[in-house]
């Protein structure tokens, strides 16, 4: 019963963090995904094998335990000379002095419950992770169909969402902080909501070029073409209601780079691809550096170079030890300037990789680079695979994308692009052709005996 039930738990599981992991604030639907991703690991831990496993493969799971040991290392308590003599402690100190008290050991963290709970958000990629690399056996096409069905059904959502009369009383918005008169989907966030539409774009792309390579009746080609382009006319609606500048600016590399699983025998195209998807690339930021944080906003955080410039001013105060994961939207509000405050809040840097380095410091930069190392090594050794399937380039499109939209907002604090994010990125290493096509990919050698 538990082998049949193998290859679904990884589907399953991605589909339950697209429907239910669209928010911080939901609050019971990430403690849902949690417990379950324990299970996962669990189960995976049980039932490991011998099996050696891929070398790019070893390095993400040690890069992922370097993840957890950072966090863990955040709690440790230090002793109060150590602890007031790191960067960025001496104000608290000061405020110790005016209270009267006499501050005990005390962790690296200057908020260790927001430093466990986001320990605790890793749960949904590493249950992501371990039912794909632990558990083994998932059917990639399922994987897909899940990630394909999310999408559409957040557009189904968004449909109703855009098409109520009072879009902030409507019963279709999930949450209750939320981009009103867009379509969010399951998100409460409309950038997010545009992240999972792109991330689905590659994997429809890689279904029907799949579908397209193995079958040799014509019906069903035909049939796959279909769905392919019923699929991205969905996507591209679900993008026209998001209304995210992101999801226009990031959709055309994403296309581009989408079409390279047509044309990857010819070099020419593919070469003149890849300038395109760079520069279209570069242009889609720079549009997204220069537009507001929030549509709402009028003064605190309309600006993501304002964001910057605090936040660059708390990565100088907290130095090489960071302040804490986590600790970014108090220390944010405590630094910035009151004259420009409004009813609009910060909650996250809006840039993933200014806010780690304010947060875990050197250590977070050096696992920042070790993972960019990584993931461009991986995915230069999967393009020059002969091996290597459509899904697997499909995952490394999706995971270049949630990496560039990081630079602009925050995808990959949710559970479910998060799970994206960890599936594309085992599919990158994982993700090979058949045995029953390897003959075709390899050349077949010939013993003569004379």
């Amino acid at each position: 019963m538990m082998d049949r039930a193998r290859p679904f738990v990884a589907p399953a599981y991605l589909f339950l963090c697209l429907l239910l992991g669209g928010s911080a604030q939901g609050y019971w639907g990430n403690a849902a995904l949690r417990l379950a991703a324990i299970a996962i690991i669990t189960w995976a831990l049980v039932e490991r094998n011998n099996d050696p496993l891929p070398h790019s493969l070893k390095q993400l799971i040690i890069l992922a335990g370097l993840a957890i040991a950072l966090v863990i290392a955040q709690l440790i308590p230090l002793p109060p000379a150590i602890w007031a003599a790191l960067p960025g402690r001496s104000q608290f100190v000061q405020g110790f002095q005016i209270l009267g008290i006499a501050p005990g050991a005390m962790p690296l963290s200057l908020a260790p419950y927001d430093t466990i709970a986001t320990g605790l958000a890793l749960l949904p990629p590493f249950g992501m992770f371990a039912a794909m690399a632990g558990l083994r056996g998932y059917s990639k096409a399922w994987l897909a169909a899940a990630l394909v069905g999310g999408a559409v059904a957040g557009v189904l959502l968004g449909i109703l969402q855009v098409t109520s009369a009072s879009p902030e009383s409507s019963p279709w918005y999930i949450y209750r902080l939320s981009n009103f008169g867009v379509a969010t989907g399951f998100f409460a966030n409309s950038n997010h909501m545009a992240a999972l539409l792109l991330a689905a774009i590659p994997f429809i792309a890689a279904f029907g070029a799949s579908i397209q390579e193995n079958a040799k009746d014509v019906r069903l080609r035909s049939a796959a073409l279909a769905l392919t382009g019923g699929g991205l006319a969905v996507i591209v609606l679900g993008l026209i209601l998001n209304g995210s500048l992101a999801g226009y600016g990031l959709g055309l590399p994403v296309v581009l780079a989408s079409l390279l699983m047509l044309i990857r025998s010819h070099a020419k195209l593919v070469r003149i691809t890849l300038v395109a998807i760079a520069l279209s690339s570069v242009v889609a930021l720079s549009v997204l550096w220069s537009t507001p944080v929030s549509r709402d906003a009028t003064i605190s955080v309309s600006s993501r170079q304002q964001m910057l410039a605090t936040g660059s001013e708390l990565v100088g105060d907290f130095g090489l030890t960071g302040a804490g994961l986590g600790t970014f939207a108090q220390l944010y509000r405590a630094n910035e300037n009151p004259n420009r405050v409004d009813t609009v809040y910060v909650n996250h840097a809006h840039n993933d990789y200014l806010e780690l380095v304010v947060e875990g410091g050197l250590p977070a930069i050096v696992l920042l680079l070790w993972f960019f190392v990584w993931w461009g090594r991986s995915v230069l050794e999967m393009s020059r695979s002969p091996a290597a399937d459509q899904y697997a380039l499909a995952g490394s499109i999706a995971s270049a994308a949630l990496l560039i939209h990081s630079v602009v907002d925050y995808p990959l604090r949710t559970a479910a692009m998060s799970a994206v994010f960890a599936m594309s990125l085992v599919l990158i290493v994982q993700s090979r052709r058949s045995a029953a096509s390897d003959r075709d990919i390899r050349p077949v050698r010939h013993l003569l005996v004379a």
